[in-house]
C-alpha cells in the first residue's frame, strides 16, 4: 500500500510545528511577510504536492523537510488571518493558544476523515492507485487557481 499512516503522521507533525512557531513570531510581531506573497505562496505550496504526487509513486525522502517549510508559510499565513481579528494584548498567549488548538483540530478532523475515505472506501473497493493522479491534477489545479486570483487580485 502506498499510503500509510507513519509518513502521514510525521508530516503532519512537521507542519504542526512549523506553522506553530511562524504563527507565534508572526503574532508577536517578529517576522512579518506581506499578505499577497504569503497567500500566494500558500497556494503554489498546494500546486507543488500536487505535482510530487503525480511524479513519484512513493514519497520523497524530502517530502516532511517540504512540508515543514510549507508549514511555516501557512503558520504566516493563519497569523494575518488572525491579526484581522485583533487579540487583546492581556490574554494575547492563550487566545494564540486556543486559536492553534483550534486550527489543529479542524486539521486533524479533515485528514482522518480523508484518511478513513481513501484507506478504508476507496483504496478497497477501487485502488488508491487509480484516483491518486487524477485527485492530485484536481487539486492541483485548484492550487493553481487560487495562486493567479491572489496575484491578480492584490
Amino acid at each position: 500500500s502506498c499510503f500509510k499512516i507513519r509518513p502521514l503522521l510525521i508530516q503532519v507533525t512537521a507542519f504542526t510545528i512549523a506553522h506553530s512557531v511562524t504563527l507565534v513570531l508572526a503574532g508577536i510581531g517578529w517576522i512579518q511577510l506581506p499578505g499577497v506573497l504569503v497567500e500566494s505562496l500558500i497556494a503554489l505550496s498546494i500546486v507543488w504536492i500536487a505535482i510530487e504526487n503525480c511524479m513519484f509513486k512513493k514519497i520523497n525522502k524530502w517530502r516532511s523537510l517540504v512540508v515543514f517549510v510549507f508549514g511555516l508559510l501557512h503558520g504566516m499565513g493563519f497569523a494575518s488571518v488572525l491579526s484581522q481579528y485583533g487579540l487583546p494584548k492581556e490574554n494575547f498567549l492563550s487566545l494564540l493558544l486556543a486559536f492553534n488548538i483550534g486550527v489543529e483540530i479542524g486539521q486533524l478532523s479533515v485528514l482522518l476523515l480523508a484518511f478513513i475515505l481513501i484507506k478504508i472506501i476507496w483504496y478497497k473497493s477501487h485502488g488508491f492507485e487509480k484516483i491518486r493522479i487524477p485527485l492530485s491534477i484536481l487539486i492541483g489545479f485548484i492550487g493553481l487557481f487560487w495562486f493567479i486570483e491572489r496575484i491578480l487580485l492584490f
